[in-house]
């Protein structure tokens, strides 16, 4: 039993590294066809940000607006049809022919990807096959909806061109409770939008829920558990609510205890232990898949993008190499959002990064370190060797030295895999930004006080 005092559990989502806040204006504005010249091209991920909704719910700090008035959505895929066919001729550099350019999976998010009508959609894939050349038949395609706007002829667009995994926020199925996380909706609206995804014959449902709502309670967790799995989701999405500023909740001034951790600790545990009681495996801490899904459906894991190789289209997408993380300005605030938006609508020439943060071998370490270890399945060391030349052990003594006293190691993992135990997957929110770089960190600081 660790004598060593736990920190908070949740003090920040990792889902990539760095986060956009520490990304900075590259006064380069290196030339992407440079960028990509040396990197391998053969096993690529594409993603498109589409970033509209029809509301914005209250614990919501992503990139995205609520509507898109005078024909803003035609501009916005005008756009990014202008930006694919720039990043597709920095893909085709000298040293490689186009043809040895391949995407191995695909997603939409956002926002909201099914804000747009069934046209829109169509035409979305179309850039994303015509432009970029990826076969969304052939690998796994993940688009994100909402309740409202997952229709019948909007999916069946989705269907049609491949989409092998559909994600939908509910968030929770009693109605007092997404009216008190600002997301106006109702649960027959919920129930009637689940039905019609099934009626799709989508592989792959993913249903988000979330825990420490104000109200909430054991048994109202349990009765959204109860009522999602009622739907027998492929995979299920458990996400503690943070309150971040800027957002509704943010405003409203909610959260923020000792308690409220105590709280989300006790639902993540009743959520996860009620999961897998129900045959689910748990992937990481958000994580939940049934053990009965071809991978081919699948798609990669929560957090298994430490890997290099991901171009990202759109005003909120970022993309990765290995020497440089790059997108566009972010913000949470809505009046720049809509700014920063109609500046992306009128660009023209898209062959440059803007705005980054490069990434050097400790970074690179990190990155893979805290991005490899928030899977449930742990990462081995020989990979890490292989690919830095030294062991996690020697780069990070001191952070796994203090994991370890906390218990957040598996002592029962078998001999060179670096996995959490129960307790660090539990902890992961405060494990990941405890490899944070302190650059990094001072960046993500200095944003945050702008």
């Amino acid at each position: 039993m660790s004598t060593t005092p736990a920190p908070r559990p949740y003090e920040s989502y990792v889902y990539a590294y760095p986060h956009k806040t520490a990304y900075r204006p590259l006064e380069d504005r290196p030339a992407l066809r440079g960028l990509w010249a040396g990197e391998r091209k053969d096993a690529l991920s594409l993603y498109l940000h589409i970033p509209f909704c029809e509301v914005r719910c209250g614990f919501c700090n992503l990139f995205t607006r609520i509507g898109a008035p005078d024909e803003l959505t035609t501009r916005y895929l005008d756009a990014l049809d202008r930006q694919a066919t720039a990043v597709r001729d920095a893909l085709a550099d000298a040293e490689a022919a186009a043809d040895t350019v391949r995407f191995a999976a695909a997603a939409f998010g956002g926002g909201t990807p099914t804000y747009l009508d069934a046209d829109e959609l169509d035409r979305l894939c179309d850039i994303a096959e015509k432009r970029m050349g990826a076969d969304l038949r052939a690998v796994p395609l993940s688009v994100e909806t909402s309740p409202a706007t997952a229709t019948a002829d909007r999916l069946a667009v989705l269907a049609e061109r491949g989409a092998t995994r559909l994600s939908i926020g509910v968030q929770s199925f009693v109605d007092a409770e997404a009216k008190a996380a600002v997301r106006p909706q109702r649960r027959a609206e919920v129930e009637a939008a689940l039905g019609r995804i099934r009626d799709a014959r989508i592989p792959v449902l993913n249903i988000d829920l979330i825990y420490g709502i104000d109200g909430q309670t054991e048994a109202s967790w349990r009765h959204s558990l109860d009522a999602a799995l009622a739907w027998r989701p492929e995979e299920l999405y458990l996400y503690p609510l943070y309150v971040r500023p800027l957002t509704g909740l943010g405003r409203l001034g909610a959260g923020g205890d000792a308690a409220w951790d105590d709280q989300r600790l006790r639902l993540y545990r009743q959520g996860r232990d009620h999961l897998l009681a129900q045959g689910y495996e748990q992937l990481s801490m958000r994580m939940f898949r049934r053990p009965d899904i071809p991978f081919e459906d699948a798609g990669p894991d929560d957090y298994a993008c430490q890997t290099d190789g991901m171009i990202g289209l759109g005003c909120g997408a970022r993309s990765y190499t290995s020497a440089l993380h790059y997108s566009f300005d972010y913000a949470v605030d809505m009046r720049e959002i809509r700014t920063l938006i109609d500046t992306y609508t009128v660009t023209e020439d898209f062959s440059r990064a803007e705005v980054g943060r490069r990434i050097d071998g400790d970074e690179a370490r990190r990155r893979h370190l805290l991005q490899s270890l928030l899977q449930a399945e742990g990462m081995a060391e020989a990979d890490y060797r292989e690919r830095f030349g030294s062991g996690p052990a020697e780069d990070f003594p001191a952070e796994l030295a203090r994991f370890a006293a906390l218990g957040w190691l598996d002592e029962s993992a078998p001999t060179g895999l670096l996995r959490l135990s129960p307790e660090g997957l539990a902890y992961s929110d405060a494990l990941g930004p405890a490899l944070f770089s302190p650059a990094v960190r001072a960046s993500m600081a200095a944003y945050e006080r702008k």
